[in-house]
């Protein structure tokens, strides 16, 4: 039995070292000095007739302009200057209807009134207060008095579907006007 077992193992490395002598003669194959086919095929690309090269075409030289804006505006600056716009307003509408710029704005100013959502109300002390939900996802609690949107929404009345709010928005340059609107419960 062990006489089996130490032939087997050694036929196994007598095995791999067949197996590489032959597969370096066969390689010893392959050598070919016999050029022939790729000698034609080079001569016969070096027989065609040579391909013109075409001309570089002319360049066009492009006349200068030199730009002068003395007399024009600077069309970094807006057209009307906010000292002559405060001016503006307060003769256009005689100091009637205009935001209060110098309040210090709330937090669901800064959105656009079309992305704020009534979500809800709650009854707090006899007092109605409506749940606001922001387009990040946030929800807000709000009640008359307060001022939600980006024309200056001041909100009236809340009932228990619709929020009801003044907006002061721009009719024309330094003149404002009031509209009524509302936000209607939407979940």
């Amino acid at each position: 039995m062990i006489n089996f077992v130490l032939f087997f193992s050694n036929s196994h490395q007598h095995i791999k070292k067949i197996t590489g002598i032959i597969f370096f003669i066969s390689l010893t194959g392959c050598g070919n000095d016999d050029f022939s086919d790729l000698n034609q095929y080079i001569s016969k690309v070096k027989a065609q007739p040579k391909g013109a090269i075409k001309p570089i075409p002319e360049v066009k030289e492009i006349e200068s302009f030199i730009f002068n804006p003395k007399g024009l505006r600077d069309p970094f600056k807006p057209l009307v200057q906010p000292e002559q716009l405060d001016i503006t307003a307060n003769q256009a509408t005689g100091g009637g209807i205009k935001p209060d710029l110098t309040r210090r704005k709330e937090e669901l100013e800064a959105f656009p009134l079309d992305v704020l959502k009534m979500v809800g109300t709650i009854g707090v002390k006899k007092e109605l207060w409506a749940l606001i939900k922001a387009d990040d996802g946030t929800v807000h609690r709000v009640h008359a008095g307060n001022y939600i949107g980006k024309n200056y929404g001041k909100i009236l009345q809340i009932s228990v579907d619709k929020i009801e709010l003044m907006e002061i928005v721009p009719d024309k340059p330094g003149v404002w006007r009031e509209q009524q609107t509302s936000l209607a419960l939407t979940e």
